[in-house]
């Protein structure tokens, strides 16, 4: 019975980051359709690996937030604000750069994300050092996804 309900965290916290996800997927779709045909960066991969990666990350940060969930005491912690502030943002970024175009705006969201994962770590650490050390490919993610930006907002307005 305990093994059930120690599982149960993980379900969740991995279901909410991927619905996060889907949920951006789904609003910015028409979007990232558009934005295949405009300059991009050489270092652009391609949108099958976009979904792949950020499926893998999703669920690491997932996983990293049971973790905190699951440490003693037992619970929410206030270093989940961070995992909730990243999915928000996580959401809103998509919406921001695809399906509204405002890559500027994308930019400096995803300085606010870069910053909001480096406190992550920070914070999970001292409670869960494997937590803290799942979050660092979401962290490096993201400064490449900074630098895709910015070309992008350098190419495209």
């Amino acid at each position: 019975m305990e093994r059930k309900r120690d599982i149960w965290p993980y379900v969740i916290f991995i279901f909410l980051s991927l619905l996060t996800g889907g949920l951006a997927a789904l609003v910015s779709m028409d979007g990232m359709k558009a934005f295949q045909s405009m300059p991009q960066s050489p270092l652009t991969p391609p949108p099958l690996v976009f979904s792949l990666v950020w499926s893998v990350l999703y669920v690491l940060m997932g996983v990293s937030a049971a973790l905190v969930y699951t440490a003693p005491p037992r619970g929410l912690k206030d270093q989940h604000l961070y995992y909730a502030g990243t999915l928000l943002l996580n959401f809103l970024w998509p919406t921001l750069f695809f399906a509204l175009e405002l890559r500027l705006a994308a930019l400096v969201t995803l300085l606010v994300m870069l910053a909001l994962a480096i406190g992550t770590v920070i914070r999970y650490r001292p409670i869960r050092p494997l937590a803290a050390l799942l979050q660092v490919p979401y962290t490096l993610w993201l400064c490449f996804a900074f630098y895709l930006n910015l070309t992008a907002y350098q190419l495209n307005g």
